[in-house]
């Protein structure tokens, strides 16, 4: 596996990414699927929190009650739907990142984003990466999460640690790409940002990437 990477060389690869005119615009989504151009997916940010330790990076994760209507129990970043208020994913992400697990947003560096990340079931995710440095004043909404913990980012980072799987939706077997850890499975669009970020770092196994219809 390469070197771990530091804050400052994350956010030297995010920039250069999106300063390089040649990509165009690019979109990352769960493996199988293709923008439908009459279903405009509704638009959303999520904060993938990297925590600063001597030893390396880590990666704050949230698992979500059990009650909510969509992905319930699922391992996910903080986040949710870029409101009218938001001035812009940023904004929306630190918000939503601050209702649920309580970090304040002027504790939060950001980094870069990653490119925006369309899921199966609708949503335009726009990652936005920061970093925290301990300690962090955590004080999660009972409502919406149910546990926040952190995984190594040299776990996400290991390619022995990507798996790859098919699951049933509605009838029909989709991929999907997990990276579990422990009891925890990481997967989905969690799972999949994770990826887009390994790629970003430099790394060759690239997510479908499709222009915006």
């Amino acid at each position: 596996m390469s070197p771990l990477p530091s804050p400052s060389h994350i956010a030297r690869a995010l920039a250069a990414r999106r300063a390089n005119p040649a990509r165009g615009p690019a979109v990352a989504g769960d493996p199988g699927i293709d923008p439908v151009a009459e279903s405009d997916p509704i638009p959303a940010a999520v904060l993938v929190p990297l925590i600063a330790h001597p030893d390396g990076l880590g990666v704050l994760l949230t698992r979500r009650t059990a009650h909510l209507a969509r992905h319930a129990g699922q391992i996910s970043f903080p986040g949710g739907r870029i409101e009218p208020f938001d001035a812009d994913p940023v904004a929306a992400a630190l918000r939503e990142t601050t209702e649920e697990t309580g970090l304040q947003p002027d504790t939060i560096r950001i980094l870069g984003r990653l490119d925006d990340y369309l899921t199966g079931t609708g949503f335009l995710v726009s990652p936005v990466v920061g970093l925290l440095t301990p300690p962090l004043l955590l004080k999660p909404d009972p409502q919406e999460v149910a546990e926040v913990f952190e995984v190594p980012l040299a776990h996400f980072l290991d390619p022995a640690n990507h798996r790859h799987g098919t699951w049933t939706d509605r009838g029909r077997r989709k991929p999907y790409v997990a990276m579990p850890y422990g009891e925890h499975n990481i997967w989905g669009a969690t799972a999949g940002i994770l990826l887009d970020l390994w790629r970003c770092l430099g790394h060759p196994a690239p997510l479908r990437e499709k222009s915006l219809p």
